[in-house]
Parts: structure tokens; sequence; C-alpha cells
């Protein structure tokens, strides 16, 4: 029988524990014709902000050993473009719709938030607190514990929907920062983004990237994003979800031991954009290879510390109603 890949957490319900992370599958009409988006655990889509944001001058992205840096700062349409032309398209594609929300202040965060409490389709929220790359907001946020659970204070103020909150890699206490974003109405917890890095032309003398740093990505950052999971779900109540250089099901598999319920795939896709029902299908294959049932099994196996949420399994659960009268699972 093949084994159970389902499973239930801070009010998601998916069908595999396979996301996409946020900025690298844009909003998903990108990827429709070379992907099966309806078998996708759940969509996390680019962040969204209250206005639309024009993000970084290129160049603005390049490619590392093991990786890449991106500077892109956030560029998207805005709220407006985003609830009239994106989401009622992505929403028909079947998969749970994540919203990853971003902004300048608090305000700007708590407003977004509440814009979209009422949005049909939309399953879950997930502040992103951690952005390398902008001036305003982002990391100036994720990096100090206080304002972060003020931010996050704020949104839970104005929405009902699960918020996951995005946490970054560039602190030295990331449980401690995970703490405090749990105490201000977390439902969850997603790390790491991407690593501060840089690269120089040598034959020019200058940086790179036109902002100078961006966000190093892929591979090259796994064993750092595998290690502050563990610190994180040894740290906190509530369910993680793992992601940082996530490339085949067998680092998946290192995740969901390390004490993820799920896992976020993000640059794999720019090489190959069926990597999210791949690394799926790999997972289940590691599962009946080793006799394991059910995917949650795995969760925290590897973590003698481990007190984050653990998953259910959808047949557990209520059925969630989507805007179309299905369930999430149909």
């Amino acid at each position: 029988m093949r084994p159970d890949l389902g499973v239930a957490f801070a009010g998601l319900r998916m069908k595999t524990p396979v996301m996409t992370a946020s900025g690298t599958f844009g909003y998903g009409r990108e990827y429709a014709g070379l992907v099966n988006l309806s078998a996708i655990g759940a969509i996390v889509v680019k962040g969204v902000s209250l206005e639309p944001w024009e993000g970084n001058r290129p160049p603005r992205i390049i490619e590392t050993a093991s990786g890449m840096l991106n500077s892109i700062g956030l560029e998207n349409p805005g709220l407006e473009r985003f609830l009239e032309a994106d989401l009622p398209w992505l929403v028909s594609s079947g998969a749970p719709v994540i919203v990853n929300v971003v902004g300048r202040t608090p305000t700007e965060y708590r407003e977004v938030a509440r814009a979209l409490d009422g949005a049909p389709g939309v399953a879950a929220l997930e502040a992103n607190i951690s952005c390398p790359n902008v001036e305003e907001g982002g990391l100036a946020f994720g990096a100090d514990p206080e304002a972060a659970y003020g931010l996050v204070a704020a949104m839970r103020e104005a929405t009902s929907l699960p918020l996951i909150v995005k946490l970054t890699p560039n602190v030295t206490d990331v449980a401690g920062l995970a703490k405090r974003v749990v105490d201000a109405g977390a439902d969850a917890v997603s790390l790491i983004n991407t690593l501060v890095g840089m690269a120089i032309d040598v034959e020019s003398g200058r940086a790179v990237l036109a902002r100078g740093t961006g966000g190093l990505s892929g591979p090259a950052v796994k064993p750092v994003a595998l290690a502050m999971v563990y610190r994180v779900a040894a740290a906190v109540s509530v369910p993680v979800i793992g992601m940082g250089g996530i490339w085949t099901g067998r680092d998946a598999v290192e995740f969901l031991m390390a004490g993820a319920s799920a896992v976020a795939v993000g640059t794999a896709t720019f090489v190959d954009p069926s990597a999210p029902v791949r690394i799926a299908g790999e997972i289940a294959e590691f599962l009946a290879r080793r006799g394991y049932g059910w995917v949650g099994d795995l969760v925290g196996v590897a973590n003698p510390g481990f007190r984050a949420g653990r998953p259910s399994r959808l047949a557990d659960e209520d059925p969630v109603r989507n805007n179309q009268g299905g369930t999430l699972d149909d």
C-alpha cells in the first residue's frame, strides 16, 4: 500500500508535506504549464505588500557554488492586483494557497493581513520578517525579537487565518526569536530564509550585485538550515516548516526527522519546476522502503529534544472547505 503523505497542522491540510517557498514560484501561473499545481502540498506565493514595490535595480541575481545569490528586493504588484488577478486564478488551480506578507511597517503588515482575512481561497498567511534585501521592513523586524513580537501581534489581531512566521538565519539566537513570535500568536514558524552573502567581480573591483549583498540559497545553505530547524523544533510548541537547500526526497526526510512537519522547496524549482512533486514522490519511496505507513511518523525522530507541534493525519481531521465547496484534499 502506498504510504500516506497527507498532513494537517496549524489549520492547514495538505496532500503532501512539500510546499513551494515564497519568492521562487511567483504566483503559480508562471509554472502552470510545467507542473501539476494541484499535486503540490501548498503554494506559498511571492511576497505581497500593501502597495506595489519596484524591487532593487539589476544586477540582482548571480549563481554561486552550490547555490545562488539574489537581491530582488520583494518586487511585487501590490495587494489590489493580487486580489483581483493572481489569487482567483491560483485558487482555481486546486492547491492550498499561503500568502507571504511583506511590508515596511507593522501597520502595513496588519492591513494586508486584514484584507486577506476574508479573501476566498486563502489557506494561511506567512509573515516575511526575514528578507535581507530591503532597506525597510524585512530583516529589520526579524533580527529584533521585540520588534518581531510587535509585528506578529499586530497581524494576529487582524486575522483569524493560520499565521506562519518566516524566520531569518542571520541572528545568533534563532530559537529565542522563534519563542517570541509564538508568544505573539504565531501558529507555526518557517525557516530558514536566505543567508546574507556577497560576490565581487575581481576585474572591476566591485560587488556583482547592484545592492552589494544578497540572499544565499540552494544546497550550500542546507546544513545551516537543518541545524536551525533542529534547534527551533526543540524550543517551541508549534509546528515547524523547514526549508533551505532541499533538492531531493532524502534532503526533505532529513528536515522532517529534525522536527519539521512540512518542508518548502525553493531554488530547486529554478532547475526542476516539478521539484515539489518529485520530492514528494521520493519521500513516499523512502517511506515504503523503510516500512513507514505515514510521513508524520518521521517528524522529530532524530531530535531528542523535540517539542514542536506534530502534524495529524488528514483522515483524523474534520474537512476544511475551500472556496469552491470541496475539501482541500479532494
